[in-house]
């Protein structure tokens, strides 16, 4: 990885020790990808990953309630959001 990360340009930074809160929303995140799609398939293939991973990516981003957008689906929040924002210029 680190190979990969000096010869692609990519800057790399270490999470320090015993600090995972660092970063806590990848963290969740990661949790949440590994136990709903990583530990439930097993993958024969890139193709098949790439596959089951997209199909998971745009549930999660599009289907599934958030709690940080009291919730609703990303897709709702959207919609709520530029309609309000539509109805605060119409007000002004």
């Amino acid at each position: 990885m680190l190979t990969w990360a000096s010869k692609s340009g990519v800057e790399w930074h270490f999470i320090a020790p015993g600090k995972p809160t660092q970063n806590a929303f990848v963290e969740s995140f990661n949790g949440r990808l590994r136990d709903e799609s990583l530990n439930e398939h097993f993958f024969r293939g890139l193709a098949g990953a790439r596959r089951i991973l997209q199909a998971w990516r745009v549930d999660y981003d599009h289907a599934r309630p958030h709690t940080s957008f009291g919730g609703m689906t990303p897709r709702e929040f959207a919609t709520r959001s530029e309609r309000d924002q539509t109805e605060n210029i119409a007000n002004l």
